[in-house]
């Protein structure tokens, strides 16, 4: 049984009757008509159709691009089509994986997604080893200053209170909360307390200027 699938995106001001049409001359006996996102995985005429996939049935296209934008669900569709015993076929790209040229173009398409997440992934750990190498950590940079944190420790010395100052510097209650640890834990290191501390690093920017 061939089994056709049209989609639009939601944001497109389309309907599928262009595909539904070419669906059918194809000689499709049902179509699953859907409009949402090409990136989005939940989408339930998609899966009803992967559902109802029987032996020897055709899943049917009018473009690739209609049954996933995401080259890595296209992939995860595919393995479900063929675990079903069934095959796929687009009609713009001429792909029918019932034959081997098919077949061929999937197994390409396999090999180019492997090769892209292998080169993420080396990518990644070259990166962090570099970041490593230079003594920085991995996360998102601090949105404070070190005079901005030198400051809040001030204040906090000054028995100012957390909420009060992360409303002033613009940031969450517990990003006070863990510059004032930071500082009980390294001022014990130097030996000074930590106004101490405080006004040393906002002295730095200072020093340097001059």
């Amino acid at each position: 049984m061939l089994l056709g699938y049209a989609r639009v995106s939601k944001a497109d001001d389309q309907d599928t009757a262009a595909q539904v049409s070419a669906l059918k001359a194809a000689g499709c006996t049902r179509v699953y008509e859907e409009k949402a996102s090409g990136g989005r995985w939940d989408r339930p005429q998609l899966h009803r159709m992967l559902d109802q996939l029987r032996e020897g049935d055709v899943i049917v296209v009018w473009k690739l691009d209609r049954l996933s934008r995401s080259l890595k669900d296209l992939l995860h569709i595919l393995e479900k089509i063929d675990a079903a015993a069934a095959n796929f076929r687009s009609l713009t790209e001429a792909i029918d994986t019932s034959a081997p040229a098919g077949r061929m173009m999937m197994q390409m398409l396999g090999s180019f997604a492997e090769f892209e997440r292998a080169m993420v992934r080396e990518r990644t750990r070259a990166g962090l080893k570099a970041a490593r190498e230079q003594g920085r950590k991995g996360g998102r940079r601090s949105k404070l200053m070190p005079r901005q944190r030198a400051e809040i420790l001030a204040m906090l010395a000054d028995g100012r209170a957390g909420a009060e100052i992360a409303r002033i510097f613009r940031v969450h209650r517990a990003t006070i909360s863990r510059i004032a640890a930071e500082a009980r834990t390294v001022s014990p290191k130097t030996g000074a307390a930590p106004e101490a501390v405080a006004m040393e690093a906002a002295a730095e920017p200072l020093l340097s200027e001059s």
